[in-house]
């Protein structure tokens, strides 16, 4: 289960479970006696070429009763998301030595000494004011969750480190997706008549980039699948659907004409770094406002919107965006990161960085009638909650939400998540980088069965 402990507080989440749980079991075509059995492990980021790979036929190699592929049998590949991406056994930034999370200190006490000597800006008073409100919270609620972790040996305290760590792996693999998405709205117009809304994915391992980039793909099966993209490789969970475009090309997802119960929301922030560093695309406030949740969300969908730390785009959430999207505030829940020995990955009272981030839940308002049908044997949305988990050291990889919002929701709801990097069984996902930490190359090959 991704959802190691479960509190009053919130829930200790195993976000690198939840992948592995998924489902990145490959059917492959039938396989008769005589085949070559290949254990492949991919080894190097950056290169999908880079594998180590041993052959040896079933009858040479693996003895009698120990075939890889028989006949009448489909061989099986097992895929598993690397661990090291959640290899965060120390905080990025040391807490002071008299505040360890187990200590705690009651009040708010700046751990960082401003590198200037002017007064807070109006955005840190606000931040400051903000944090002080929900740091008790927080504290407390980590606290009582990471003491069972510990209890139940999900995190360990430290330990003299290791003489032999793995190396620190690169996030950046792939092709470009958001410039392929760029270089889509240059393909020649297609007449929607003779252009179907979904592509379902059979068991071809490479598709033409403007069917992937002009509908909706599905996998309906039990199965994972490979697909093949500019070259590279990318793995789709069973029972997922993705589209691949940018916030211009929104048309086939409304096309696909599924109206969603629970709408996730990941928007790229405007901010200065982001500004600054031309590595990541943002968006205005206007251009969030005009994506069509109203028109993708049925009847009392529930909406949750990761926010960033500051607070100008939290007040936008709540006060004019989900107004313009007639969606009614319901809570705050907060995700907090922790590193394996249950401390923060930043002091909690840090001036720069917070080691927590907000998600604002609400519900789209519409029929009364239909929202109390749906709102039958499915609990109230608390006001707070606390995720708590260790985070991917891949940048943007948020924890799952699917187990946490499992008792607020109905059972087989339609899901929907925008702007996502990642795909996930039951979901419908949409975005520019949809695929990206899909790449076969996050993986391992852990078995052929």
């Amino acid at each position: 289960m991704s959802v190691v402990h479960r509190l009053t507080a919130g829930w200790l989440v195993d976000h690198l479970s939840f992948i592995n749980q998924c489902g990145y079991e490959i059917c492959d075509s039938f396989a008769y006696p005589g085949d070559v059995a290949l254990n492949t492990s991919v080894t190097s980021i950056g290169d999908s070429h880079a594998t180590s790979t041993s052959a040896a036929t079933s009858s040479s190699r693996h003895g009698p009763g120990n075939e890889i592929g028989t006949e009448g049998k489909r061989a099986k590949k097992r895929y598993v998301f690397r661990e090291e991406f959640f290899d965060i056994s120390k905080p990025h930034i040391a807490a002071a030595p008299k505040e360890p999370l187990w200590q705690g200190c009651p009040e708010v006490c700046l751990t960082e000494k401003r590198k200037r000597k002017c007064a807070f800006n109006q955005g840190e008073l606000d931040a400051l004011e903000y944090h002080s409100k929900v740091r008790k919270l927080i504290w407390e609620g980590t606290l009582h969750l990471v003491q069972e972790g510990l209890k139940s040996g999900f995190l360990h305290h430290p330990t003299a480190e290791l003489g032999c760590r793995k190396n620190v792996v690169s996030g950046h693999v792939g092709c470009g997706l958001a410039e392929l998405c760029e270089m889509a709205k240059q393909f020649p117009a297609v007449n929607e008549s003779d252009h179907p809304a979904v592509h379902v994915l059979n068991d071809e391992a490479s598709i033409p980039e403007q069917a992937l980039l002009s509908c909706v793909t599905e996998n309906s099966s039990n199965c994972a699948k490979i697909v093949m993209l500019m070259g590279q490789k990318y793995l789709v969970p069973p029972k997922s659907s993705f589209l691949l475009s940018d916030i211009s090309c929104l048309q086939s997802l409304l096309n696909y004409k599924k109206k969603y119960d629970v709408i996730v929301i990941d928007p790229p922030w405007e901010n200065k770094s982001v500004k600054r560093s031309n590595r990541y695309s943002h968006l205005s406030s206007w251009q969030i406002k005009q994506i069509p949740v109203p028109a993708l969300a049925a009847p009392n969908c529930l909406v949750v919107t990761w926010v960033t730390n500051r607070q100008k785009h939290l007040h936008f959430v709540k006060n004019e965006l989900y107004p313009h999207w007639s969606v009614k505030t319901l809570a705050e829940w907060h995700w907090v990161k922790i590193t394996r020995a249950g401390e923060f990955v930043l002091p909690l009272d840090s001036l720069h960085k917070k080691p927590y981030e907000v998600l604002v839940l609400g519900r789209v308002q519409g029929d009364v009638k239909e929202a109390l049908r749906k709102s039958e044997d499915v609990l109230p949305i608390p006001e707070h909650k606390l995720i708590v988990s260790i985070p991917c050291s891949l940048h943007s990889h948020k924890p799952p939400l699917s187990a946490v919002l499992a008792e607020f929701i109905r059972p087989d709801v339609e899901c929907l998540e925008l702007f996502a990097r990642n795909l996930q069984p039951g979901w419908t996902s949409w975005g520019n980088e949809v695929l990206k930490f899909q790449h076969i190359d996050y993986f391992t090959l852990l078995q052929n069965e």
